[in-house]
């Protein structure tokens, strides 16, 4: 029991290699978009793919980069206790467009399977809260992605 403890103190101690901003909004972008996918109980290949080629697009990301981009996010959205970080980190370096264009990302990833899962939508929800995504912007995110994936 002491030891597990001792554990846990010395990996709140430890710190991991500080990422400059763009790597922090990318790995913050990431896992809030693999939460989505994760949210959902039936996960498809579809969503994995739509946050593939969503990374990929606003990132510029290919290959290993985008892979390991999303290895590391799968590994952080595990271990995450809650959301905080990633939106901070968010709040931090973007703006509210671009805040609104990650909301849109998760709602694009939530239908990419065309089903949106209670949980999905809590999830969304929650970072919109976050994000200081008004419930107007939220929606509007909301019905642009709906559109776009041909569900309206």
């Amino acid at each position: 029991m002491l030891h597990a403890l001792k554990e846990f103190f010395d990996h709140l101690t430890t710190s991991e290699p500080e990422l400059a901003p763009a790597q922090q909004v990318q790995l913050a972008t990431a896992v809030l978009l693999v939460e989505v996918m994760r949210a959902d109980a039936g996960k498809t290949q579809a969503e994995r793919q739509a946050v593939l080629a969503l990374l990929q697009q606003r990132f510029a990301l290919q290959g290993p980069a985008l892979a390991q981009l999303v290895a590391q996010a799968e590994q952080s959205a595990e271990q995450a206790y809650d959301y905080h970080r990633f939106t901070a980190s968010i709040n931090d370096h973007c703006s509210q467009p671009q805040k609104l264009e990650i909301i849109e990302s998760m709602w694009q990833v939530a239908y990419a399977d065309a089903q949106l899962g209670a949980h999905e939508h809590q999830v969304i929800s929650k970072i919109a809260d976050l994000l200081y995504v008004t419930h107007g912007e939220y929606i509007g995110a909301k019905m642009r992605a709906k559109e776009a994936a041909g569900l309206v």
